[in-house]
């Protein structure tokens, strides 16, 4: 057994290369092999995103505050709130962040598939997020 205390683990600010504006990163748990599952609480500040993306064997997401946004390819943008519970199946491109003029903060879920959580590509267009 193994308890990460609250506060132990070193906050990250979301890479430029995968989100847009200002995110934060909280690593939370990393599961060791042969487990595959990697969990961090991502807060960002209003119109902030990640970059289009897919996941090898989905993603969860548990809305803990503010109100955001998310999108999958060729769909509608979906509003999400405090206590929203998102699946993106594996494969499925998408992105997700704050809105307009709100924060919004979620527990991202995903496992590994052969060392790889997550597959980046280009970064959502103000076009593409909205007004």
């Amino acid at each position: 057994m193994e308890i990460k205390r609250a506060g132990s683990q070193v906050s990250g600010k979301g890479p430029a290369e995968y989100f847009t504006g200002m995110v934060r990163v909280d690593p939370l748990h990393t599961a060791p092999d042969p487990a595959r599952i990697a969990m961090a609480l991502v807060t960002f500040e209003p119109r902030a995103r990640t970059a289009w993306h897919t996941h090898p064997l989905g993603q969860t997401l548990v809305v803990t505050a503010g109100c955001g946004r998310v999108q999958l390819e060729g769909g509608a943008v979906q509003d999400i709130r405090p206590g929203d519970v998102v699946w993106i199946a594996p494969g499925e491109r998408h992105w997700h962040g704050a809105g307009p003029q709100t924060a919004m903060s979620h527990i991202a879920i995903q496992e590994r598939l052969e060392g790889s959580a997550v597959t980046w590509a280009e970064h959502v267009t103000d076009e593409e997020y909205g007004s």
